[in-house]
């Protein structure tokens, strides 16, 4: 039977449902689950609630010694047992102590929360775990349900790869990422889509943020006077955000290495090779960094959809991209409070390197998650990006959202749905944009099925009377504003 959700958790309903069935069911069955995500997703918080209903065991490892971490499990599991006067030192090894928290437990669920602590310091205690997990099979425990949940994500990732002790042992593998722009904005409780928008663009859907940066401004109006008192502000947590969640993962050691290539991503340099030549080092040295930051979770390295060899680096954290497109720059005035004059010379940056990414990345979510059957011309298979050489005027490209039909066989040629630009300026979308839409479509033809390929316009601030129009006569071209992005399919 399935376990009541808590109330004190927003949204979460699929992983709650698999958190359940992972830790009810057969008292004897022995169960390993895997939980990772970045710091302030919820995951500790949704987790324990999970122990809490189902009288399980939840710990929480911290940075310390082998020995005290042993010693402070020791009371943790004294308490849960209620078992007066364990000693100090009672557990002399991770197989000693997790022999008798599975015995202890009884079935229910045990979660070792930021497992990479106890990782580095007791590099034994994945194969302790592969242990106890064993021995349920000899019949000399009842039962074993243990997930181990951390934020270092590439240490996390790592745990059940190549020879590693619990490889092939996990029944679960849970991501829990942060909310989606919808999400987030019921989250904050944003009534207006404009000022959602705008604090997702600098915050992203991380749970943690909306306790520590207070009330969302009412309108955007109100953004330049929020900003001031939380993320450009020297003596608020979020002004050195960026700065702990890059040292959050330990095995990003070379910081002034991931420092410079963000650096790099966020002022233009989207390939490996121009970050590498920005850098003053050849790109295949910049295999093993790209690929921390990758499995880290703050960048991402998009394919184009037609042309799979040519991927491009984008930043995928918010919080990191506002702090090197905003902050960085002009650290020194913002650390000395000069914030008003500095932020005036900010906001071009924040607009063109903060607001038009961002709403670029929501544009191709809405399409893979919210937009309809009806409005894209059918079932999706991938969103992404293709860039193309437009004939008439000898340039190249970049088309924002590119949604790919599903259903297709391998040896067909590639049938694209609907192509479209997203734009996040204060300009309203025109017939100018459809022009030019409709000849990189016409030009796409020779590299993909393009009969029925819709056209999508998406416009942060509308578009004019013109375009509207125009979209009332064909049922070819889609206009998509904040409106339709947030409650519309």
């Amino acid at each position: 039977m399935a376990t009541a959700r808590p109330t004190a958790l927003f949204d979460r309903e699929r992983e709650w449902a698999d958190l359940d069935a992972f830790a009810t069911g057969a008292i004897d069955a022995r169960r390993l689950g895997v939980v990772y995500g970045r710091r302030r997703f919820g995951k500790s918080f949704l987790l324990e609630h999970l122990t809490q209903v189902t009288g399980g065991f939840y710990y929480q490892a911290l940075e310390e010694t082998r020995v005290a971490s042993l010693n402070r499990f020791t009371k943790r599991v004294a308490a849960f047992a209620g078992v007066e006067g364990l000693p100090i030192g009672a557990f002399e090894d991770w197989p000693a102590a997790l022999s008798t928290i599975a015995r202890a437990a009884a079935g229910r669920p045990i979660v070792i929360d930021e497992f990479p602590y106890l990782l580095r310091e007791s590099p034994e205690i994945s194969s302790a775990i592969e242990d106890a997990y064993d021995r349920v099979a000899t019949g000399r425990h009842p039962g074993l349900k243990v997930i181990i949940c951390g934020s270092a994500l590439s240490a996390m990732t790592n745990v059940l790869t190549g020879m590693k002790a619990l490889r092939g042992r996990a029944m679960l593998d849970m991501p829990i990422p942060a909310f989606d722009y919808r999400q987030a904005r019921r989250f904050w409780n944003i009534p207006d889509v404009r000022t959602a928008f705008l604090v997702d663009s600098v915050l992203g859907g991380a749970a943690g943020y909306r306790e520590i940066a207070g009330s969302a401004p009412a309108d955007p109006a109100e953004l330049p006077d929020w900003l001031a008192a939380t993320l450009l502000n020297p003596s608020h947590a979020l002004f050195r955000e960026a700065e702990y969640v890059l040292s959050e993962d330990p095995t990003l050691v070379d910081r002034a290495l991931y420092r410079s290539i963000i650096s790099a991503v966020v002022e233009g340099q989207s390939t490996r090779r121009g970050v590498g030549s920005r850098l003053g080092r050849p790109d295949t040295a910049l295999d093993h960094p790209l690929g921390q930051l990758e499995r880290a979770g703050f960048i991402t390295r998009d394919a184009d959809l037609l042309r799979s060899n040519r991927p491009l680096l984008r930043v995928n954290d918010p919080v990191l991209r506002f702090h090197f497109v905003v902050l960085r720059p002009d650290l020194a005035r913002f650390e000395a409070r000069h914030t008003a004059a500095a932020w005036i010379d900010a906001e071009s940056r924040f607009a063109s390197g903060v607001i038009g990414p961002h709403f670029e990345m929501i544009a191709r979510h809405w399409t893979a998650a919210y937009a309809s059957r009806k409005t894209l011309g059918g079932a999706v298979k991938r969103v992404g990006f293709v860039q193309v050489n437009e004939r008439e005027r000898k340039r190249a490209y970049e088309i924002d959202v590119v949604a790919e039909a599903a259903g297709q066989k391998d040896h067909d040629r590639v049938r694209l749905l609907a192509i479209g630009e997203a734009k996040g300026s204060e300009r309203r979308r025109g017939l100018d944009d459809l022009y030019r839409l409709e000849l990189l479509r016409s030009d796409l033809g020779t590299r993909a099925d393009m009969g029925r390929t819709k056209i999508l316009l998406f416009g942060r601030s509308g578009f004019d009377d013109d375009l509207v129009a125009e979209s009332w006569r064909r049922d070819d071209l889609e206009l998509v504003d904040l409106d339709r992005l947030y409650d519309g399919d």
